[in-house]
């Protein structure tokens, strides 16, 4: 209950420019949504809690709605991170599979879900040049390197998915069994 009451009042704010912004551009939306806001005002100073909680996951179900009807715009270097993405049903350890698909609505997002969590994940930059998706609401991260990818949740601690490979990824995996590079404590030429 604390947590629910907690998350409105960091997503009122939120809420709050959403509402601002729709009241500059129309004027029956401007109306509902100040509406809304006194609604949670009063809510806010007499309600039980109970009721103030049935409130705020209104206005969080609002604001979340807001979140995915506008992601991020990405800039050119994500926008070509995105194009190196691995799409479609990805195999992983334990017979889970994770499936990666475009966001047809938002160039350069993906959709990524699985047994138990969908997440909408855009590209983040990396100095290693690993590819990096990331649901930061969520704290879902999709980690993929040449040879396999794994999908972390950074609020939990914890691997929902390892050792994901895509057909290209599996050809790498084999080449590296087939020819191992050569050890970072090996001396070139003993």
């Amino acid at each position: 209950m604390k947590q629910l009451i907690a998350s409105f009042l960091l997503i009122a704010p939120a809420l709050a420019l959403v509402t601002t912004a729709q009241a500059s551009t129309t004027k029956p939306a401007a109306t509902k949504a100040t509406t809304t806001t006194k609604k949670v005002t009063t809510v806010k100073k007499t309600a039980t809690p109970r009721k103030a909680a049935a409130v705020a996951g209104a206005g969080t179900a609002a604001a979340a709605t807001a979140v995915v009807l506008a992601p991020r715009v990405l800039n050119a270097d994500e926008m070509v991170l995105a194009d190196r993405v691995h799409t479609g049903r990805i195999a992983c350890e334990l017979g889970q599979h994770v499936s990666v698909s475009k966001d047809d609505k938002n160039p350069g997002h993906f959709l990524v879900s699985g047994s138990g969590f969908n997440f909408h994940m855009s590209p983040v930059g990396t100095s290693t040049g690993v590819v990096r998706l990331e649901d930061a609401k969520a704290g879902a991260v999709w980690l993929q390197i040449a040879n396999k990818s794994m999908l972390m949740n950074q609020k939990q601690g914890k691997r929902l998915a390892d050792e994901c490979m895509s057909p290209e990824q599996l050809q790498v995996a084999e080449a590296i069994k087939k020819n191992p590079p050569q050890g970072l404590l090996d001396a070139p030429g003993k």
